[in-house]
């Protein structure tokens, strides 16, 4: 296997594309709410990565071997999809959760990040099983540093998961991003600690667990893109793109509307804000 190895200048390119999926998704904020259907929201994001930040949205035909092409520019997967939900015209209704996924390329370069939302007043278990994935995600990124292997991003996140309760969904994982929307080493989110591939700097791949909260079996809807939870419980999903630096990591997508990470991520594991002047 042989993992890329982004040069500075690479890099530079993919913290520009980076930020702008994740400033999609501030834009798309304030628009979830009850009462807005996906395909809106859709619109609401393609106008935006192509007239504002003059980007290309990836997932828009984005066609690998055996697939239709996807037809929408983000993914929207509400309450029991667990991925690659489609914008359709149902609107979103109080209660719901949905995650949308976004990847903008932006001068050939894959920005991929998403986030969960509730929509409206969410219920206790829902509102948990959002804030445990993002946390599971988070406990994954704290473990990306040089010398550190792959499978301990995996364990991580499993044994935080499965103490909550929760099941890790096994046929997805994270993934190299950059020139290419998918790139090697594939990020499995669950394994076991000191095995698979060793992180060196330079690596950008995706942390973006897929949290089930009843059993984790999966199935494909009829349109060749949506996963469903088999059981039909509900699934949380989020996702960062990360850099193995010199030191430790770097997370790719913040934005001025990220939400700040967990109380246990310690502050000296984030890059230095910059010194305005």
């Amino acid at each position: 296997m042989t993992i890329p190895l982004k040069t500075g200048a690479e890099i530079e390119a993919m913290r520009t594309a980076c930020r702008l999926a994740s400033e999609v998704l501030d834009v798309l904020t304030p628009f979830v709410k009850p009462g807005v259907t996906t395909l809106e929201l859709d619109r609401i994001a393609h106008d935006h990565m192509t007239r504002v930040q003059g980007g290309v949205p990836a997932t828009l035909g984005y066609q690998p071997p055996g697939y239709p092409p996807f037809p929408a520019s983000i993914c929207t997967s509400v309450n029991h999809q667990v991925c690659h939900g489609i914008p359709n015209e149902r609107p979103l209704k109080n209660g719901d959760i949905v995650n949308i996924d976004v990847t903008v390329i932006k001068d050939g370069w894959h920005g991929d990040n998403s986030r969960m939302f509730v929509v409206g007043e969410g219920s206790i278990a829902a509102r948990r099983l959002c804030q445990v994935t993002y946390e599971a995600m988070w406990k994954g990124i704290v473990k990306v540093r040089p010398g550190a292997r792959l499978g301990d991003i995996g364990h991580a996140i499993q044994s935080f998961a499965e103490a909550a309760g929760y099941s890790v969904v096994r046929e997805f994982c994270g993934h190299g991003v950059g020139r290419k929307f998918h790139e090697e080493p594939q990020v499995l989110h669950y394994g076991r600690p000191g095995t698979l591939e060793e992180l060196k700097p330079g690596m950008i791949f995706t942390i973006e667990p897929m949290i089930n909260m009843g059993r984790r079996e999966i199935r494909e809807l009829g349109d060749g893109w949506t996963i469903v939870t088999r059981d039909r419980s509900l699934s949380a999903q989020w996702e960062h793109t990360v850099l193995v630096t010199e030191t430790g990591y770097e997370v790719l997508t913040l934005s001025a509307g990220s939400p700040p990470p967990p109380a246990f991520v310690q502050a000296s594991a984030q890059p230095p804000a910059p010194v305005t002047v």
